[in-house]
């Protein structure tokens, strides 16, 4: 597994060693012994599974604290814009946002740790798109900022295609609005 950092350096773009043969090809998404060696000491607690046509953005999504969520995130069929946007109040990057495409064909997988929403764009016909959290599904501490503020403006490269949102995604407030956040920058 190699680890790439990008411009938010807490966010990581993981590519993984791909065993191709003639039937296919074998990866390890996760690996705790391998992630560990890396610097990324991380247990995982839910495995999530979204399925998504093109143009449809999901996010920008959190947990609030006391209960902020790192995810693992990949695609198993399809390309996604993957974003990641800094909330972690005092951070000198707060609001700043960074993304990867991920695919079906690189393997590679972003790490969003705590204090980041988090959200993609379909690029592809369909893309499902997985993930493990480090931190259960908590309903009442679920926000998120609004997936165009833009005080973030987020690129999601749509190329002309329509962005299909949500109705609770569309109402999320901007981040001038935040009342609640996932975290402190230390």
């Amino acid at each position: 597994m190699n680890v790439s950092p990008l411009d938010l350096p807490d966010v990581k773009l993981l590519t993984p060693v791909v065993r191709p043969d003639s039937r296919g090809f074998f990866i390890e998404r996760w690996n705790a012994a391998a992630f560990d060696a890396l610097g990324l000491r991380l247990k995982f607690v839910q495995d999530n599974h979204s399925r998504s046509v093109r143009g449809v953005v999901r996010g920008l999504h959190y947990q609030a604290e006391p209960h902020a969520q790192g995810k693992l995130v990949g695609v198993a069929r399809g390309r996604i814009l993957d974003v990641a946007v800094d909330l972690r109040v005092g951070s000198p990057t707060f609001g700043r946002w960074v993304s990867a495409v991920l695919d079906d064909v690189a393997l590679q997988q972003l790490w969003v740790p705590a204090g980041f929403a988090h959200g993609f764009a379909v690029l592809s016909e369909v893309a499902d798109v997985i993930y493990k959290t480090d931190y259960p599904y908590a309903p009442a501490a679920d926000a998120g900022v609004r997936w165009d503020d833009p005080s973030i403006g987020v690129d999601w490269r749509l190329e002309g295609a329509s962005p299909m949102v949500s109705e609770r995604d569309a109402a999320l407030p901007l981040l001038a609005d935040l009342t609640r956040f996932p975290g402190t920058w230390a």
